[in-house]
C-alpha cells in the first residue's frame, strides 16, 4: 500500500526515489509496480490538472435522479457528452454523480438547463468544489 500511496501523490515519482524513502531497493518497487498492474490493481496513470489555469473558474459534482424507465438511456446520452469529465453510477443520494469544469457560472447554468431537458430527468443536485482539501 505504501507504493500505491507514493504513486496516488506523484503518477511521475522514480522507482527510485520511492525505494529510497521506503527504505528499499528499486527493484523490490518495479517488481511490486509490475505485479499489480499485472494484476488489475494499477489500471493507468492520470495527470491532475488545474482547471482554473485552463480558463475553467468553476468545478462541479452534479447529482441527477431519472425515473427507472429512462435511466439507462440518460446514461447513454450523458456518456457522449464532452462537459462531463467523470460519469458514475452510484447508490444514496442521486442515481448518477458526474464532474463538470465550466469557463464560468452561465456555462454551468446553460449545462444545467440542457441537463433539464433530457427526457427522464426528475432532479438536478449541482454543488460547486470551491477547494481542494486532500
Amino acid at each position: 500500500m505504501a507504493v500505491i500511496k507514493k504513486l496516488l501523490r506523484n503518477g511521475r515519482k522514480s522507482f527510485v526515489d520511492i525505494a529510497s524513502e521506503l527504505n528499499v531497493t528499486e527493484t523490490a518497487v518495479r517488481k511490486r509496480v509490475k505485479k499489480m498492474e499485472e494484476e488489475g490493481i494499477i489500471t493507468g496513470y492520470s495527470v491532475e490538472i488545474n482547471p482554473r489555469e485552463l480558463g475553467f473558474g468553476v468545478k462541479a459534482l452534479i447529482g441527477l435522479d431519472t425515473t427507472p424507465q429512462r435511466y439507462v438511456a440518460v446514461i447513454q446520452n450523458l456518456k457522449k457528452n464532452d462537459t462531463i469529465l467523470s460519469l458514475y453510477s452510484s447508490s444514496g443520494d442521486h442515481m448518477i454523480m458526474m464532474e463538470c469544469w465550466f469557463e464560468n457560472d452561465v456555462k454551468l447554468n446553460e449545462f444545467l438547463e440542457h441537463l433539464e431537458q433530457i427526457n427522464g430527468v426528475i432532479d438536478i443536485c449541482p454543488t460547486i468544489i470551491t477547494d481542494l482539501i486532500k
